[in-house]
């Protein structure tokens, strides 16, 4: 054998080792028409060589990004440079299903892509090779970590029992919308409140009747507020509310219409019917509060005169 030449048996094993390896290889010409088009590729499409080779690429798969990938590829021919793809940034350049039984929940194949020039003979590049790898056991374990710790950053966020914020994460909020309205000047007001008497709904009923009734207290706070006001668990029969865009003449009208429904609800547990009232206190965000703690104390305040003045009723900071 000539130095240079490959002799006719070693083309054989060539081809085989094209057939047989576990990755996609498709060459296309520079008029995106398929040329070589692998053993892999043939088994995820379902398309035989001799049905795509000739034919361009976009019309065989439709929902590739032409623009995309014509910016992709014309690099790779003008720059005579290697170019790629991650599943991060595209799942796929190939829509194929994903057959793998560890990673079954994935709806397909997520794949990283190198695209390569090819150089003819005569130092031009011809042609693009495109190799594709299929990554779904790599791309979904961390799609599944992330949805994990997502879960577990929401869970820490969380009260458990009521499933609303829990105090720690309800303060952070507190301090950036401290910041925000104290920049932009815009209303935001502060409500607490605590269900009365709550020790005599644990003597009387037990502990887990005074948990039903927080729960049920967090579910009707949730369907009386806003979608954009945030809620929490400040303490153990005690709740607030960030009212945004909110004087304190709007936020006593809310508080209002939180204590009369609270009032009216009857809480069944164990064939025994429970009510309760609420007493509320309202600071509206001022000038002179000095940070998110101050104005947590001004709230407070308001709600012990609220207490102090007989209980379900609300009372507004007059600082």
């Amino acid at each position: 054998m000539e130095t240079g030449k490959i002799d006719i048996k070693e083309m054989h094993w060539f081809m085989a080792l094209l057939q047989a390896i576990d990755v996609g290889l498709v060459v296309i010409d520079r008029e995106y028409k398929v040329q070589v088009w692998n053993s892999f590729m043939e088994n995820h499409s379902n398309m035989r060589p001799d049905h795509v080779i000739g034919r361009k690429l976009f019309d065989l798969f439709g929902d590739i990004s032409q623009e995309w990938f014509k910016s992709k590829a014309e690099s790779v021919f003008q720059l005579n440079a290697r170019a790629f793809s991650h599943w991060e940034q595209r799942p796929y350049l190939f829509q194929f299903k994903n057959y793998r039984p560890i990673t079954g929940a994935a709806g397909f194949m997520y794949q990283n892509v190198t695209f390569v020039p090819l150089v003819s003979l005569d130092g031009q590049v011809g042609h693009l090779g495109l190799i594709i790898y299929d990554v779904t056991d790599i791309a979904s374990s961390k799609v599944e970590l992330e949805k994990a710790n997502e879960k577990l950053a929401a869970l820490s966020r969380m009260d458990r029992l009521t499933n609303i914020n829990n105090r720690g994460y309800f303060e952070e909020c507190l301090a950036k919308e401290f910041e925000r309205a104290k920049r932009t000047f815009q209303s935001c007001s502060l409500l607490m409140f605590d269900i009365d008497h709550f020790k005599n709904v644990n003597d009387t009923f037990g502990h887990q009747a005074g948990d039903a009734v927080l729960v049920e207290a967090a579910n009707l706070l949730k369907s009386t507020i806003r979608s954009t006001d945030i809620p929490g668990r400040y303490g153990g029969e005690e709740f607030c509310v960030i009212l945004i865009d909110t004087n304190a003449k709007e936020a006593m009208l809310l508080g209002e219409r939180l204590r009369k429904k609270m009032e009216a609800l009857v809480v069944n547990y164990n064939g025994s019917p429970i009510s309760f009232t609420i007493s509320l206190g309202i600071a509206e965000l001022g000038e002179s509060m000095e940070d998110h703690k101050h104005w947590i104390e001004c709230a407070d305040q308001a709600l012990y005169k609220a207490k102090e003045s007989g209980r379900n009723q609300a009372r507004i900071f007059k600082g």
